[in-house]
């Protein structure tokens, strides 16, 4: 038996958009539960992203140290950014984040993971990326700004981003899951097993 989620979608009787900022969105949805009452569900509406778990030939992990302030804290990550641009390939936007963020670029692409960050109260879906053959990036650095101007940049083993995840020093979900889940595909099948880098992504269909 192979375990799977499965699309569904329940009636909604009424929608309305009570927030709308410059990214995201809130959404209210009155949906039809199973005894056939209504309840309504708040949650935000997200673009979608891609994040990028960079291994170097020493295999340590590109990390970088940025504030979010949401959590009132300076949070250890791997490069990840918006999609921003409906129907892109998030191939494409990876490397640009791993480009803008780390001025890095990687001859080795493949999909690590697909996950729903918070599926009980916003719809972002991110797609994780295994990237490796690094190498410095040509031309000028990204001018970045704004919590990206403030980032520190490292490379970390990856053995010390996995203890760090279990002994609750590190809290970043796409380094955590990134992270856990190189181990589990190491232990596994192997990397070259890992999906290619362009496979389909019915949450955030792309596209070529």
């Amino acid at each position: 038996m192979t375990i799977r989620d499965t699309p569904e979608e329940w009636e909604i009787r009424a929608t309305a958009t009570p927030f709308t900022g410059n990214k995201t969105s809130v959404r209210t949805d009155d949906v039809v539960m199973p005894d056939g009452t209504v309840a309504r569900r708040d949650y935000q509406v997200h673009p979608g992203s891609v994040a990028v778990l960079a291994l170097d030939e020493q295999d340590r992990v590109l990390v970088i140290h940025q504030y979010r302030h949401p959590v009132r804290q300076r949070l250890w990550e791997i490069p990840a950014g918006l999609l921003d641009i409906p129907g892109e390939n998030p191939l494409h936007a990876a490397q640009r984040e791993l480009y803008e963020e780390a001025h890095v670029k990687a001859e080795d692409w493949r999909v690590l993971t697909d996950v729903y960050t918070t599926p009980g109260g916003c719809d972002e879906a991110v797609r994780i990326f295994l990237a490796r053959d690094l190498s410095e990036a040509e031309g000028e650095r990204f001018a970045v700004e704004d919590e990206e101007g403030d980032m520190e940049i490292a490379r970390v083993p990856l053995g010390d981003l996995v203890r760090g995840a279990l002994a609750g020093r590190l809290h970043n979900n796409c380094l955590v899951v990134g992270a856990l889940s190189l181990v589990a595909a190491r232990d596994g099948d192997g990397l070259d097993a890992l999906r290619p880098a362009d496979a389909p992504w019915p949450a955030r269909p792309f596209d070529h």
